[in-house]
């Protein structure tokens, strides 16, 4: 079937389911200047409203990010649109991080002021470390599906798409299957982004891989065994793609999102998208604030940015699916033309829930090691 606006398949099929120092403009018991403790505060209405959030956000004046590379998604203008907007300094630390680099930095940073406010997180490691969230519903809470977000607030999916193979038409064949990645002309150049036990896109692309070769959401065991093989052939490129990387050359085949290889397609003419239609993988991240942030104010404030109908189609003028895409297309709020524009996914998608994904992190965490090192 069909599946370019995927979000009401997602929810027929998925089962988705201490303390920072106060900033300067809070007096120890944490609270904002306003007489709101932010670190605390479970929507916009603990502060009076979205201008009394803004005041207080403001007042701190600085928000952390990390892990948010300007090219993934479209991160570089959300987060120069976020500083214009609310004139709040965003000091976006290690953009090429993966998502258990966030939560080793948020550990070794407890306590400062340089610690990460939010995080952005794949689902393996955002559903390991669901006691470091502070729970937060923005004004459009109620508008994302119940499967994409945790009762509370604590966590919420963001934005999604599909696993790919991007890849360099001047270097190697066109792709057709996963398969072809075994051929000899693919020696030395097949790169995944990242590693599946620490990084979301590494992880869907060994799920994309164990479906393509008979297993599933419940076995990714031969997804490693596919990466196995492309290793033994000498195929497998032990190298982190950036688009540094694809541009130079080096990695001329990347395992990765569709949105993230879209994004190459439009700075290399030769970069081509292929999505395996036997092995249609989609999935969101995952949102959360810090319950230790030192800007607990400029954190929730990012949240409501973020799920607002501006900060959601900025994540689709980067080729993402936002989560909140049915409900603003029903509103008339979406970009239409963005929205339009999505490339067409035939097939039916795998998105794993919270549970197989549990299962298949520990499996990954057992094996993955032992198979590519």
């Amino acid at each position: 079937m069909k599946v370019r606006k995927w979000f009401v398949v997602l929810a027929a099929t998925s089962a988705l389911a201490a303390c920072a120092p106060p900033a300067d403009d809070e007096d120890d018991s944490g609270s904002a200047s306003g007489g709101t403790d932010a670190a605390t505060a479970t929507s916009a209405e603990d502060f009076g409203g979205m201008e009394g959030l803004v005041e207080a956000a403001q007042e701190e004046g600085t928000l952390n990010v990390i892990a948010l590379p300007p090219d993934w998604a479209n991160y570089g203008e959300i987060i120069a649109t976020f500083e214009e907007k609310y004139d709040i300094e965003v000091d976006s630390a290690q953009p090429d991080a993966a998502s258990q680099d966030e939560i080793n930095a948020a550990n070794q940073l407890e306590g400062t002021d340089r610690a990460p406010d939010v995080f952005d997180l794949s689902q393996s490691v955002a559903l390991a470390n669901t006691d470091m969230y502070a729970p937060y519903q923005v004004e459009g809470f109620d508008e994302i599906p119940e499967e994409f977000k945790d009762p509370d607030g604590a966590w919420v999916n963001d934005y999604g798409g599909y696993m790919s193979v991007g890849y360099d038409s001047s270097v190697v064949p066109e792709i057709d299957s996963l398969e072809d990645l075994l051929g000899p002309e693919f020696r030395g150049k097949v790169a995944l982004n990242g590693d599946p036990t620490q990084a979301g896109a590494a992880f869907s692309g060994v799920v994309m891989a164990s479906v393509a070769n008979g297993g599933s959401a419940d076995d990714i065991a031969p997804g490693v065994e596919f990466f196995e093989k492309l290793k033994d052939a000498g195929n497998f490129l032990p190298v982190d793609p950036t688009p540094a990387t694809i541009e130079s050359g080096q990695t001329p085949v990347v395992i990765d999102w569709d949105y993230l290889n879209a994004v190459e397609s439009e700075k290399l003419d030769s970069w081509e998208v292929f999505v395996p239609e036997d092995a249609v993988v989609a999935g969101y991240y995952f949102q959360a604030i810090n319950k230790d942030a030192p800007h607990p104010a400029a954190a929730r404030l990012w949240q409501e940015f973020l799920y607002s109908d501006e900060g959601q189609n900025l994540w689709l003028a980067g080729g993402a699916r936002p989560v909140r895409a049915e409900a603003m297309a029903e509103a008339g709020t979406i970009d239409t033309e963005l929205y339009d524009a999505l490339p067409e996914v035939t097939g039916d998608p795998v998105i794993p829930t919270n549970e197989q994904t549990e299962s298949m992190a520990a499996y990954l965490a057992d094996t993955w090691a032992k198979a590519i090192g």
